[in-house]
């Protein structure tokens, strides 16, 4: 008996999924802030426990561990990262804060800027200078990089990011620079804007390696604490790492540039929905992830979870390494709730883990938005929580509403609950039509897929404000990031900057920058045990119209196995240009024909494959009304009605319930609002839709 684990650590809970033949087994606890790799530790030794096992003898069974982390996203947010200094070319030591000129809300004049996660004081420029064609217009001064570098260790800097211009088309001055710092900061953290980003533009390229250097000795860290202590427990195989592109790879490959697992937690939801989606006859989805700390939002066309790079603003700092799309929002079950002047707010700041809601009994005083539907009916104290892992608790939860909430709006405690509860859907839903309108995408056209331990709960209500009348709760959906972890498949996906008006383009020059990208990721997915024939190749162009800042990715070619760039031929560019306008109009509804792109990159995703879970649809069994469990006095928007409660643990594939209902699953809870439907398909995944009677 072989055995896969996907885990995702969240603000609040550490998911796990264990994947066994074709079975799938969910566990949650408590994730642990002061040191994260325990908290990964304990859920395996409960997992071991469930297989009859020792934890040393499961692991030695594991084929693989695929972990989504969110310690880089936590570094941004609690803005406890390295001490870290930039050496850059003389004179542009200021474009961090020069930002493009971007400001997240152009209409606020109080808006302040973000913090600098490197002050100006450590920001040195140094006197040197490579053209655009790789050549040196200027050699590198050591005298004054030397100096610099003494200048950055007596502030006590950690991390030195190292960004010159051009050096993607010649790295010599930044490769020189690294050896300085070395031999003057020994056992600092290094990050190289031409390993970490080896592209244009410049602000992109110095944003992203700036962020690089501030999270990567904490990434770094967690990575090889926890690879460590799975190491002692007796895991004898490479870790494998989400990446924010949706792929995994290995702590040898994000060893330079761990700015990559970035977001990587909340891009396994996304991947897993995209697979079970297609299963299910839904390829356009729109994806909601609500948590304990966050709601995460994405869009999948065609069956599709494109990564895409540049202007990917994350934490306020741009960060343009490839991401899935994910527009995150401070709203979770753990959002503080509280009022001010006649004024209700709920989030962004959360509770977290620890101490967590009131209800958690784990010593938190400010009310959230799960001690709020604790007060509308829709979780209860009675049943159990997480898995079983602990029960909620009133203790304290009226009392704390009441005072923040309650006696500030001067309205009761249960209509507090109930506008905390319409002011976080309304957050959500906000949320969701702004991202579906920059996708260009009408929410009436998509299915919504709902996860994460608080994403069902407010699924169909949701769906209705936004005109769906389809909604996927996936049974996996409390622990879906972990689950959809393991549909992941190893993947690299680098570029290289060649710009160049598209009919000057040196095709040679195309096969050269294919090559090298291609060799590269030959090198690490050899080194992580796959085999040359078992390695697909995607290789693309980067192209624009002449001004626009931002490029469209045109597919070139599709290559399994051996190394063939025969595609690229004579008439490869003139062809990829006709594809840019062709994708152009379908993107943006028009295209410039009669202008002249240009290229501006080169871009490789290779990627092989590993087994994932097989997800499955259709509803074969015969359709049955289910028997609810008990009742219970619930608010689902109408207000408080004895309500019919189910136990997901009664119900089997064809099992049919009509709202208003609550389904109580394992480690989540399922709210059928007023004029919805819920029925199990031949997976025991949830559809919800709409009564037409």
């Amino acid at each position: 008996m072989n055995y896969r684990i996907g885990i995702d650590i969240g603000g609040t809970f550490t998911d796990f999924a264990l994947l066994k033949d074709r079975e799938l087994i969910l566990h949650k606890n408590l994730s642990t802030p002061e040191d994260r790799s325990l908290g990964v530790i304990q859920g395996l030794e409960h997992l071991a426990a469930l297989e009859g096992k020792k934890l040393s003898e499961l692991l030695r069974q594991v084929d693989a561990i695929i972990h989504g982390t969110t310690v880089a996203d936590n570094t941004l947010i609690e803005m406890n990262g390295a001490l870290t200094g930039l050496l850059t070319t003389e004179g542009f030591r200021d474009e961090l804060e020069l930002r493009r000129g971007y400001k997240e809300d152009i209409w606020d004049v109080r808006l302040p800027p973000p913090p600098q996660i490197i002050p100006r004081r450590r920001r040195l420029g140094i006197p040197e200078r490579i053209r655009f064609d790789g050549s040196v217009h200027a050699s590198l001064d050591e005298d004054a990089a030397r100096d610099a570098i003494r200048r950055l260790a007596k502030q006590g800097v950690e991390s030195v990011a190292i960004c010159t211009l051009f050096s993607f088309t010649n790295p010599a001055h930044e490769i020189r620079l690294a050896q300085l710092v070395a031999e003057e900061m020994p056992g600092a953290y290094i990050s190289l804007s031409h390993e970490v980003l080896p592209k244009s533009p410049e602000f992109e390229r110095v944003s992203t390696t700036a962020v690089n250097g501030y999270v990567g000795p904490r990434v770094s860290e967690y990575i090889a604490k926890l690879s460590d202590r799975l190491k002692d427990a007796g895991y004898q195989r490479h870790l494998l790492l989400m990446q924010s592109n949706g792929g995994v790879m290995t702590q040898n490959y994000l060893a330079r540039s761990p700015i990559r697992v970035l977001a990587s937690g909340p891009a396994g939801g996304v991947i897993g929905s995209a697979a079970i989606g297609k299963a299910k006859g839904a390829t356009e989805l729109l994806c909601v992830d609500m948590g304990g700390t966050s709601y995460d939002v994405s869009v999948i066309r065609k069956g599709m979870a494109p990564a895409q790079s540049g202007w990917n603003w994350h934490h306020r700092y741009l960060v343009a390494v490839p991401m899935v799309q994910i527009e995150t929002l401070g709203a979770g079950g753990g959002s503080i709730c509280s009022a001010a002047s006649g004024t209700l707010q709920v989030g962004p700041a959360s509770a977290g883990a620890q101490p967590g809601p009131i209800c958690y009994g784990q010593g938190g005083t400010l009310p959230t938005v799960t001690d709020a539907i604790l007060v509308l009916g829709l979780l209860s104290d009675e049943s159990d929580f997480a898995g079983g892992s602990f029960q909620l608790t009133r203790d304290g939860v009226e009392a704390a509403l009441k005072e923040y909430v309650a006696d500030p709006m001067n309205c009761s405690v249960e209509d507090a609950a109930f506008d905390c509860w319409r002011l976080v859907n309304a957050n959500m839903t906000q949320a969701v039509r702004r991202l579906t309108a920059q996708k260009g995408s009408d929410p009436e056209d998509l299915t919504l897929l709902a996860y994460g331990g608080n994403g069902p709960v407010f699924a169909a209500i949701q769906a209705q404000e936004l005109g769906i009348s389809r909604v996927l709760v996936p049974r996996t959906s409390p622990g879906f990031s972990a689950t959809g972890a393991l549909a992941a498949q190893p993947s690299i996906d680098e570029e290289r900057s060649y710009i160049v008006p598209g009919k000057e383009a040196d095709v040679d020059h195309l096969r050269h920058l294919w090559k090298e990208l291609d060799q590269r990721a030959e090198s690490y997915l050899l080194q992580a045990g796959f085999k040359r024939d078992d390695i697909h190749c995607r290789y693309q162009l980067n192209v624009r119209y002449p001004g626009q800042n931002w490029s469209l990715t045109v597919d070139a070619a599709d290559v399994r196995g051996a190394q063939d760039l025969s595609f690229a031929g004579e008439q490869l560019v003139e062809n990829m240009l006709d594809r840019f306008h062709q994708l152009h109009f379908s993107e943006y509804g028009h295209a410039r024909t009669s202008e002249a792109p240009e290229i501006t990159g080169v871009r490789l995703i290779a990627s092989t494959q590993i087994p994932k879970p097989q997800f499955t649809g259709g509803f074969s069994a015969e359709c049955h009304s289910a028997t609810p469990h008990k009742q219970r006095r619930a608010n689902l928007g109408q207000g408080y009605h004895s309500t019919d409660i189910y136990r997901g643990s009664d119900l089997v594939p064809g099992h049919f319930v009509r709202g208003p209902a609550i389904i109580e699953e394992a480690f989540t809870t399922i709210v059928v609002y007023p004029g919805w439907n819920a029925q199990l398909d031949d997976a025991g995944d949830y559809e919800l839709t709409r009564q037409t009677n």
